[in-house]
């Protein structure tokens, strides 16, 4: 047998905000699950985006194309409240005009804002989502140490394995992780609220998803799809943009906007080693790319895919691990750890505590 201890993974405590120039904030609603994440790049960023789900919300992603005028953005926000909580992303914009950050348009600087959004409307009072003030105030708690994990921002509403109803749905969340490759940084945040299953990369067991009628055990969402099972028709969930797993993957290299692109389209197949299924019609995963080229140096986007998809899958299991269960009126959703699906490996690599 082949001995894989020694594979390359991030480490324990790793985050997006070891790209040098960026900083994360969190916003999260203390009147239900619900919440917004903003990742700041303050000197500005080239960015690139990637669309895989088939239900996607977004604002200012045309822009990224390659072949379009704007050149760099100054942040991107990832939100809960499904296209209400797109609202946040004005808080952004507003609180970088305030500090005079943006690009300079004839008399006014304008802030380059990307967004997306996940469907957390399931869980609690759906009339509660991110707004403008939400999106201010994750930009007031940024700071460039690790950002929490878990239950917080963007995913404090996240829940998973919803295909079969989200009473056997267990309880998603933001995670983060990075590596160091040769003289640069690739980081990975990304909020995990999807459809599917969480699976662990090296072992293939459900970490978190849909669960059997009594609620203790993995159900294994695509073996039940391929065996014929299939939600009822009226089930809230069985309908388009329901779910959606949203984050971003960043590096301090220097690319250019085509080079961004293709490192977001590398960093979704991190999505597909750690969720299953993926990409379907009922989530809008997207995943956004910033190079801050703080570093000054050119790396090879290859290698940046190869450590881009690393970490995005890193960061999907952290999400998961540092979750916490949720108890609302009838409706009960588990963590991982609660039910005792997260074992010592896992635990020791990805663990890195909860919080505001």
């Amino acid at each position: 047998m082949i001995d894989q201890s020694d594979r390359i993974q991030p480490l324990p405590g790793s985050s997006v905000t070891d790209v040098r120039g960026l900083r994360v904030g969190h916003f999260t609603d203390a009147r239900r699950p619900t919440g917004c994440t903003v990742i700041l790049a303050e000197e500005g960023a080239v960015a690139g985006v990637d669309v895989r789900g088939a239900a996607p919300g977004t604002r200012e992603t045309d822009l990224l194309e390659p072949g379009n005028l704007v050149e760099q953005v100054h942040a991107v926000l990832l939100s809960g409240g499904s296209a209400f909580g797109l609202d946040a992303a004005g808080g952004v914009v507003r609180w970088l005009e305030e500090r005079g950050i943006g690009l300079m348009v004839g008399p006014a600087r304008v802030p380059i804002v990307p967004a997306a959004i996940l469907f957390d409307l399931l869980v609690g009072d759906p009339r509660v989502r991110p707004d403008a003030q939400a999106g201010y105030a994750a930009c007031e708690a940024a700071h460039a140490h690790a950002p929490a994990q878990g239950s917080v921002g963007a995913g404090a509403g996240a829940t998973v394995g919803k295909l079969f109803g989200v009473e056997r749905a267990m309880k998603g969340g933001i995670g983060s992780a990075s590596l160091r490759v040769g003289a640069v940084t690739v980081g990975a945040i990304v909020a995990v609220n999807a459809v599917g299953d969480v699976v662990d990369p090296e072992s293939g067991r459900v970490l978190a998803g849909a669960r059997t009628p009594d609620g203790l055990a993995p159900l294994r969402t695509a073996d039940a799809m391929l065996r014929g099972q299939w939600p009822a028709a009226s089930a809230p969930v069985a309908s388009p943009g329901a779910a959606t797993t949203i984050g971003l993957v960043a590096t301090d290299a220097v690319l250019d906007k085509a080079q961004a692109r293709k490192l977001a389209q590398l960093a979704h197949d991190g999505l597909a080693r750690s969720i299953d299924p993926v990409h379907t019609l009922y989530d809008g995963d997207t995943i956004f790319a910033l190079a801050t080229g703080a570093t000054g140096v050119r790396a090879d986007p290859t290698v940046l895919g190869v450590a881009a998809a690393c970490v995005t899958a890193a960061a999907v299991l952290r999400g998961i691990v540092n979750a916490s269960g949720i108890d609302l009126p009838g409706l009960r959703l588990p963590s991982a750890r609660e039910l005792g699906w997260i074992d010592a490996r896992i635990a020791s690599i990805h663990s890195t505590g909860t919080g505001p």
